[in-house]
């Protein structure tokens, strides 16, 4: 019999719609996963009675027969996302007890809906990160671990970053979908590490405003599910137009659960050759060949395409959204909210609070974004690194213009690796898995990684398909090829518990 909380998101809505169980019920079955759990260090933040009580207001709609959208079920937010009267940290010990008086337009549009809410996921710090390494509250564990000799390995594995914790609760069924945010690949890269689908939808699709700032005109908010219809059900309430953030597009939310069921028939899927990286792992372009014939097999028609500037994407991103994280994070000084630690002078309250508050990472990327905007240098970087963005971007118009429908590429260059095998060394080796994401921020365009088969060692590895500006409904019909010719990916066994 499967569990409550093994349910997927479709299958537990129509559950209670049926009224075979209770929202109070489905959700104290994720409250006890949760508990159990604890080890996997996903959830920063666990909040069962608040849980409870939006279950109980969804079981009174339900027998009103008032249900919402997303009534009466359990999801996981980022705790990027701020959370009125909750404590919000984006994973930094410098926003320490913070605690907003508002709601970020994303969780309103999911509260409005109906959903619940379980607590606040872990993440890299400010969404700095590809392995969830890098939070001040502790390293997130992959519910996966490697299979050696028909053994599971005791090595812990990276749930993929920065929205590891929202990858890991789900793909751990500790929520039926959680909030993510992709600034480089953070949404598509844990997603394809876990076997869970993420979606990254087109940049202003969802609002932006109340969500802690990384790389603002990077930032999309998207969510992890552990299908592509479940992930169409909570994009259909995240979006929606805002006029509190002028980058948020006004544009009605279309019926993207619809959209799942449509097929490719007809579609031209563009296979572009520069992702054809040297090294690539046999695996990955083995898997990217199937991917391909699955769509052909399918009714589209697959075409190869060129995008020339994809070799330059990687590091004019890593101008540009350290240029962006150390205008952001100027904000961080001791002064309105979060941590204080006192100094000789107002300039000394400011050193040792950014001093003790940031981490490594953040610390190194702030820094390479004041380099990047100092006198003498903003021209030969940071200019240069948004003419060679304007290129990326117009490569993909290029692409869609001679009417390529999607295109599909690997998620990520290799499966989830050990934690603490890639933190140490060089950072660079670290900002190599974003390798395949990078492009879809640097251009606005909407994204998503679907599960399409194992490694030799047993863990999951994704595919990736991009999509026209403000089309995701085809990335939606697309990813759900890819999902029934795959197969849902199943967990292995529960060793944490």
């Amino acid at each position: 019999m499967t569990e409550l909380n093994e349910l997927t998101l479709a299958e537990a809505r129509d559950g209670l719609k049926a009224r075979t169980f209770s929202a109070r019920e489905l959700t104290q079955a994720h409250i006890a996963a949760v508990e159990k759990a604890r080890a996997l260090n996903a959830y920063l933040l666990e909040t069962p009675d608040r849980a409870l009580t939006m279950a109980e207001v969804s079981d009174a709609k339900i027998a009103r027969g008032e249900a919402r959208p997303l009534e009466g079920l359990p999801l996981g937010i980022k705790d990027l996302f701020c959370t009125h009267g909750v404590v919000t940290t984006a994973g930094s010990r410098i926003l320490e007890g913070f605690e907003p008086h508002y709601e970020s337009a994303v969780t309103h549009n999911l509260w409005r809906d109906g959903a619940v809410m379980l607590g606040k996921l872990n993440l890299d710090e400010f969404a700095m990160g590809s392995s969830n390494e890098t939070s001040a509250y502790g390293d997130v564990i992959s519910p996966w671990r490697r299979q050696e000799n028909g053994t599971l390995s005791e090595t812990p594995i990276v749930p993929g970053g920065s929205s590891g914790g929202s990858a890991a609760a789900v793909a751990a069924h500790l929520c039926l979908g959680a909030t993510a945010t992709d600034t480089g690949g953070s949404i598509r890269q844990p997603a394809a590490f876990t076997g869970t689908v993420g979606i990254k939808p087109t940049y202003g699709r969802c609002s932006r405003w109340g969500t802690v700032a990384f790389a603002s005109s990077l930032d999309q908010a998207g969510p992890i599910a552990r299908t592509v219809r479940d992930c169409a059900i909570l994009l259909g309430s995240m979006a929606g137009p805002d006029a509190r953030d002028t980058t948020c597009a006004d544009l009605p939310v279309p019926d993207f659960e619809a959209a799942v069921s449509r097929g490719v028939k007809g579609l031209t899927i563009g296979i572009p050759k520069e992702y054809r990286v040297e090294g690539m792992l046999a695996e990955i372009q083995k898997l990217w060949d199937e991917g391909a014939k699955w769509l052909a097999a399918a009714g589209a028609r697959i075409v190869e395409i060129s995008l020339p500037h994809t070799r330059y994407a990687l590091p004019a991103y890593y101008i540009v959204a350290p240029a962006e994280a150390s205008s952001n994070l100027a904000r961080y000084d001791g002064v309105r909210y979060g941590l204080r630690v006192p100094g000789r002078d107002i300039a000394g309250m400011y050193e040792n609070t950014r001093a003790a508050g940031f981490g490594r990472e953040v610390k190194r990327r702030i820094m390479i974004g004041t380099y990047v905007l100092s006198a003498g240098y903003y021209d030969a970087y940071y200019v240069r690194a948004q003419k060679i963005r304007t290129l990326i971007k117009r490569d993909f118009e290029q692409a869609y213009a001679a009417g390529v429908d999607a295109i599909l590429t690997p998620a990520t260059p290799s499966a989830a690796f050990g934690i603490g095998e890639k933190a140490s060394a060089d950072p660079v080796e670290m900002y190599l898995n974003d390798v395949f994401t990078v492009t879809v921020n640097m251009a606005g365009l909407p994204g998503i990684a679907v599960p399409a088969g194992l490694d030799a060692q047993g863990l999951p590895l994704g595919l990736q398909l991009i999509g026209r500006p403000f089309d995701e409904e085809t990335l939606f019909a697309t990813a759900q090829v890819i999902e029934e010719a795959a197969g849902r990916t199943a967990l292995p066994r529960a060793w944490w518990a």
